[in-house]
């Protein structure tokens, strides 16, 4: 029986989800978008976003196969629009630790709200699967898990070396959560020794408070750094969605200051709305913009490999990149920071909040601003 909270008549609160207590994220309005024309839900999407409905033989097979195992994907989870022709090449990106997330993203379709259970099994049902499937490369990510000590890190390396014995020579990519900056869960993953380790950025700084208010630019960027420095043969791997209201010289920035932790692998795709409670589309980034990304990041940045377009994700063309690209040293950021700063969405609107500055060597404390309009 799914379990939704139906008091607050207002936010995206799904129903049929069965691993919590399921709540709205609230308002869709952020202050970025203030005076600001953004996109119409109902308005007709630019030709090169269309893509055709899901619903070969493979994709009805793996549907049946996740159903039968009790398994998410957040190919279904966060509505993306490349699920038929990903899971029609027999591919999929599993989502462990349920279906229910502790934050509260605006931009993201996964459930938000309270997970009741950790299914510590997850980890055999995902690598039989995995097996059964004959994959030669997967992709593991999750949902938030903040309730837990060390935000479900431990589920991870077991899925890691549960998937390496069942299928020997299969690839394994993890796409992890902030584990709120702690080391321990970072060093706990990279011990199981994924293929690529990516942790996503999802957006430039001055948007981040209001479209991640569970996590910190900082923090998220440094956490991938510190990969680095625990094992300097990893490919880290970071994205980033356009079309939220960034302006291209952010864009440039987040580039810069990605580089400066050593990230390898960078994608950027289009944001589309999930439904009417999330933040609106602020504009359309077009095929030709997305190139010029890819040849700013590889070029100038030296990212090893930028996969940009509209329709890109985190793990497109996955399998790809954990083939072809040759991890970097660490960078000039090796060490986490802000990970005892507490998340715009962890924090009262009347108290100081605590933000870190642009880092630079050597690395700076800690400095108090109010909130706007505090």
């Amino acid at each position: 029986m799914s379990k939704t909270a139906t008091e607050i008549p207002y936010g995206y609160a799904p129903t049929g989800k069965d691993t919590g207590l399921v709540k709205p994220k609230g308002t869709s309005k952020i202050r970025a978008h203030e005076g600001l024309e953004t996109i119409d839900i109902r308005s007709r999407k630019p030709s090169w976003l269309k893509v055709r409905s899901p619903g070969g033989p493979n994709y009805l097979r793996l549907q049946k196969k996740m159903r039968s195992e009790g398994l998410h994907t957040v190919c279904e989870e966060a509505s993306c629009p490349n699920i038929g022709e990903c899971w029609e090449a027999g591919t999929a990106t599993f989502m462990i630790l349920g279906d229910v997330c502790t934050r509260a993203c605006k931009y993201c379709g996964v459930a938000h709200g309270l997970p009741t259970q950790l299914d510590t099994d997850e980890p055999r049902r995902v690598a039989q699967t995995v097996a059964g499937m004959a994959l030669e490369h997967v992709v593991i990510t999750s949902v938030n898990r903040d309730e837990l000590p060390d935000g479900g890190a431990e589920i991870y390396a077991e899925t890691i070396r549960a998937i390496q014995a069942a299928v020997p020579g299969c690839s394994v990519e993890v796409l992890i959560p902030d584990f709120k900056g702690d080391e321990d869960a970072l060093q706990t993953v990279v011990d199981a020794q994924p293929a690529i380790l990516g942790h996503n950025l999802e957006t430039v700084e001055r948007l981040h408070p209001d479209v991640r208010p569970g996590g910190r630019y900082w923090r998220s960027i440094s956490y991938l750094g510190a990969v680095k420095r625990l094992d300097p043969s990893m490919i880290t791997k970071t994205g980033m969605i356009l079309g939220m209201g960034e302006e291209h010289d952010e864009v440039k920035q987040a580039m810069a200051d990605l580089r400066e932790a050593a990230v390898d692998v960078l994608t950027l795709g289009q944001y589309l709305r999930p439904s009417a409670m999330h933040i609106p589309v602020a504009r359309w980034v077009t095929p030709e913009e997305f190139a010029i990304y890819k040849r700013i990041g590889e070029e100038e940045f030296g990212f090893k490999h930028v996969e940009s377009g509209p329709l890109v994700r985190s793990s497109y063309h996955a399998k790809e990149q954990a083939r072809d690209v040759v991890a970097g040293g660490p960078g000039k950021i090796q060490s986490v920071m802000e990970s005892d700063i507490p998340a715009p969405a962890e924090m009262r609107l009347d108290l100081v909040q605590l933000e870190l500055g642009r880092p630079g060597p050597p690395l700076v404390g800690p400095l108090a601003r109010p909130i706007a309009g505090s």
